[in-house]
C-alpha cells in the first residue's frame, strides 16, 4: 500500500506548491469535462477548456510535446464544439447523436495520420530524442485529435477513439512518473465506457421512436 502512495506522491516532492495546484484543478476539471460529455450536457467545453489550458502549461514546462500540442487543439476544438452543441434552429439542437458516415471515417483516418507526423515533427523541432514512449505519445496524439473531433459533431465513435487512447495513456504517464495524470486517465476511461454506452442507448432509442 506505501508502495501506492509513493508512486502518487514522489514526482510532487519537489514540486513547486503552484504546479500541484494547478495540476489538481486540471485534474478536476478534467473528469468533471468527461461526465458531462457522458450526459451530453454543453459544460462539457467550458469545464474541459480550463483543463487543457492549465495542462497545455503543466506540460510544456514538463518538455512533453506531444501532449502539449494536443492539448491546444483540444482548447480550440473546445471552442468549436461549444459553439456547435449550442446550435439551435426551430427550439432544437442542430446536432444530435449519430454514426460516422464512411466519408467521416476517412476524413478521421486523414486526421489522425496528420496528427501523428505534426507531432512527431513537433518533437523534432525541440530537439528530443525519440524514445518508445515519446512514439507512443505520437500515436495516441492522432486518435486523440480524432476523438475530439467526432465528440464536436456528437458522433458515437468518438468514446471508442477515447476508450482506446486512454488505455494507452494509463500506463503511458505511470511510466513518465506522472501519478495524478495516469490516476485521471484511469478515471476517463471508465467514464468513456459509460459515455459510450449511454450515447448508444439514446441512438437506439431514438432509431426505435423514429
Amino acid at each position: 500500500m506505501n508502495q501506492i502512495f509513493d508512486f502518487f506522491l514522489d514526482a510532487y516532492r519537489d514540486a513547486p506548491t503552484y504546479a500541484i495546484v494547478l495540476e489538481a484543478v486540471a485534474f478536476v476539471f478534467g473528469i468533471l469535462s468527461v461526465f458531462y460529455a457522458k450526459k451530453e450536457n454543453i459544460l462539457v467545453y467550458p469545464t474541459g477548456l480550463i483543463a487543457t489550458i492549465i495542462t497545455v502549461y503543466l506540460l510544456y514546462k514538463a518538455s512533453y510535446f506531444g501532449d502539449m500540442m494536443m492539448n491546444v487543439y483540444y482548447s480550440i476544438m473546445s471552442i468549436y464544439g461549444w459553439y456547435n452543441w449550442a446550435r439551435v434552429k426551430n427550439q432544437e439542437h442542430v446536432v444530435k447523436i449519430s454514426r460516422t458516415t464512411g466519408k467521416e471515417k476517412l476524413i478521421g483516418f486523414g486526421m489522425f495520420l496528420l496528427t501523428m507526423l505534426v507531432t512527431y515533427l513537433v518533437y523534432l523541432g525541440f530537439g528530443k530524442d525519440m524514445e518508445a514512449a515519446n512514439y507512443i505519445d505520437v500515436f495516441t496524439s492522432g486518435v486523440f485529435f480524432t476523438a475530439m473531433w467526432y465528440m464536436a459533431l456528437k458522433k458515437l465513435e468518438n468514446w471508442t477513439l477515447w476508450i482506446f487512447a486512454d488505455i494507452i495513456t494509463v500506463p503511458l504517464y505511470a511510466y513518465r512518473e506522472l501519478g495524478m495524470l495516469s490516476l485521471q486517465y484511469l478515471i476517463f476511461t471508465i467514464l468513456a465506457i459509460q459515455g459510450y454506452m449511454e450515447w448508444k442507448k439514446h441512438l437506439n432509442n431514438n432509431h426505435q421512436t423514429a
